[in-house]
């Protein structure tokens, strides 16, 4: 008995070290990370964590605008290619809208049309939108003003070279690391981390900003600084009242803080919704900025948003993700894990596929899954 007394006592006395050594070298986010991750099982971040995490709430509006459904409806069935691959990486939703009415939509593992899971990044297409508005409503002079103006931390050498721009077509210049599964990387502390401007304003410039693409979801968080110092307005409030509601989504969503005491978005990832409503705005970048009549956003600013910036960075836009496909322009929004909002121009169709996971991109960077859920839509509408 006396044995096992001092064992405990000595593997206390080890807790009690270990966690004076996380909050001396400063990683003491690593015990959020164990409490809301590792010990429910993950290896990372996954769909439902949203729940272990502080939210803010974005209510729908009062005029909700639901799809409307095809003359064709769910006529059609999965090939068995596509069962295949949803039940290989654990899709949650698929949907295929054609000409802006629901073709064809299915739900697995639990879930339904109503029910909310992480965006991850695919938020990222949103805030670049945001500063569009932001520049629209007179609160950014436009995309080439400098990062300076707002955010004194970035004034100095070659961070005073930064703009509003860069921040959106991912050339900041910073020394953001983006690895998702080391638990000492950036991204993982800005995942966990209670004081994400803190971590924010540590970065440090690698190269000379606006000059070549480097995907980095610090600075996404940057620029949504940037719009909440430039319009005085909590970034989920923009949102809620720039795009939620006026697109009448038909569910309130939330959006993760760092902590309840800051209240800094995780705007790099992180809005908690359902597919049909994360469609909404795939279709206001297909109308070139228009929702039912309404300019919501400069169409030169959505077309330029779907083209690459940078020799080296032809799959990215500003927010957007860009592919192509049997000779067909793409642009999408994309998420950790295989969230995707593909948008065709060309055919005037979106395909959303929310899921658990997703096969890694190969060779061209983007996921070979993400061509098989169009090629797969394609063979359901022209069998």
């Amino acid at each position: 008995m006396k044995y096992i007394k001092n064992t405990f006592k000595i593997l206390g006395l080890l807790l009690i070290l270990l966690v004076a050594t996380l909050y001396i070298t400063d990683t003491d986010y690593l015990l959020k990370a164990v409490r809301t991750i590792y010990m429910n099982g993950h290896k990372t971040a996954y769909l439902e964590d949203y729940q272990k995490f502080d939210n803010q709430n974005i209510a729908a509006p009062s005029n909700v605008q639901p799809w409307p459904k095809h003359q064709d409806y769910n006529i059609a069935t999965e090939t068995k290619t596509l069962t295949a691959l949803h039940e290989s990486s654990g899709s949650i939703a698929y949907v295929i809208i054609k000409n802006d009415s629901v073709w064809f939509e299915n739900y697995y593992d639990g879930f339904t049309e109503d029910s909310k899971s992480n965006s991850f990044s695919m938020a990222k297409s949103y805030v670049s939108g945001l500063m569009q508005k932001a520049v629209q409503d007179g609160y950014i002079k436009s995309l080439d003003q400098p990062v300076c103006d707002f955010l004194p931390e970035f004034c100095e050498g070659l961070a005073a070279k930064m703009t509003v721009g860069d921040l959106s077509s991912m050339s900041s210049g910073t020394n953001w690391d983006e690895a998702y599964y080391s638990p000492l990387s950036i991204t993982t502390r800005a995942y966990f981390d209670d004081d994400l401007a803190k971590v924010i304003n540590g970065l440090e410039m690698e190269t000379e900003p606006g000059q070549s693409f480097k995907y980095a979801s610090g600075d996404t968080q940057m620029l949504a600084m940037v719009i909440e110092k430039a319009s005085g307005k909590k970034l989920y409030d923009y949102f809620e009242e720039s795009f939620w509601k006026p697109l009448g989504s038909e569910n309130e969503t939330l959006w993760q803080v760092d902590s309840d005491d800051h209240d800094l978005v995780k705007a790099y990832c992180c809005i908690a919704s359902n597919a049909k409503d994360f469609a909404r705005y795939g279709k206001l970048f297909k109308n070139h900025g228009k929702w039912n009549g309404k300019q919501i956003l400069d169409s030169t600013f959505v077309a330029k948003s779907v083209k690459p910036r940078f020799e080296n960075g032809k799959m990215y836009g500003y927010g957007w993700w860009l592919a192509e496909r049997n000779n067909k322009s793409i642009f999408y929004m994309r998420g950790h894990l295989g969230q995707y909002v593909i948008v065709i121009p060309e055919d005037d169709v979106i395909i959303v596929r929310l899921g658990h996971t997703v096969a890694k991109a190969k060779g061209d960077a983007h996921s070979p899954d993400f061509y098989t859920f169009i090629d797969e839509a394609y063979a359901m509408m022209n069998p």
